[in-house]
């Protein structure tokens, strides 16, 4: 068409009233039966905490992220070739070590730490078993006032939802309030 930059977007703004947004990250599309879960476990904790308005203070929320160590380059590892009229490299380069850690956190309202994990292991089932007894014995001997009465929020990765964990917090007597796949809006 030959129009240049500077016209369309004179077009597109001061006469059709048009503008540019970016669109809003969705980690993953919900179907209709998961917004229907969704909506229903909202629902019911809206009602657990009308009756118990103090709900919150018992559940303890539990979340992990991996982290990726970086290491810097040296200054002889970002040499570039340049003539003299070009720019000088302002920014040193990162790149991802093979290191890998995994940050455990459990926490409770209002919203203390119960318990910091950082590892390099695998997390898996037998690992993640293990957390959660020593998560036990410390809300057992630190935080006795809920200590018969706390619940468990965990989201649904397979480490939470293996058989021998769900038949663990079984044995302890541990509830566990649902959380409706793809939600980071209702994890911790």
């Amino acid at each position: 068409m030959g129009l240049n930059k500077n016209v369309v977007n004179r077009i597109l703004t001061g006469q059709l009233h048009v503008q540019k947004i970016c669109a809003k990250l969705v980690p993953k599309k919900l179907s209709v039966e998961q917004n229907a879960n969704w909506l229903e476990i909202c629902q019911d904790l809206l009602g657990r905490i009308e009756i118990e308005p103090n709900f919150l203070h018992i559940v303890i929320r539990g979340d992990e992220s991996c982290v990726f160590d970086y290491d810097r380059e040296t200054i002889r590892q970002s040499e570039e070739w340049h003539t003299k009229s070009s720019p000088h490299p302002k920014k040193s380069r990162l790149s991802r070590s093979r290191v890998k850690t995994i940050i455990i956190v459990f926490f409770q309202q209002p919203w203390h730490c119960a318990q910091r994990i950082c590892t390099s292991r695998t997390h898996n089932h037998a690992f993640y078993k293990d957390l959660l007894e020593r998560l036990r014995k410390q809300v057992q001997g630190v935080q006795g006032d809920i200590a018969d009465d706390w619940v468990l929020q965990h989201d649904n990765a397979p480490a939470h939802t293996a058989l021998s964990i769900q038949e663990f917090l079984a044995k302890k007597s541990i509830p566990v309030l649902p959380h409706p796949p793809y939600s980071p809006d209702l994890a911790p």
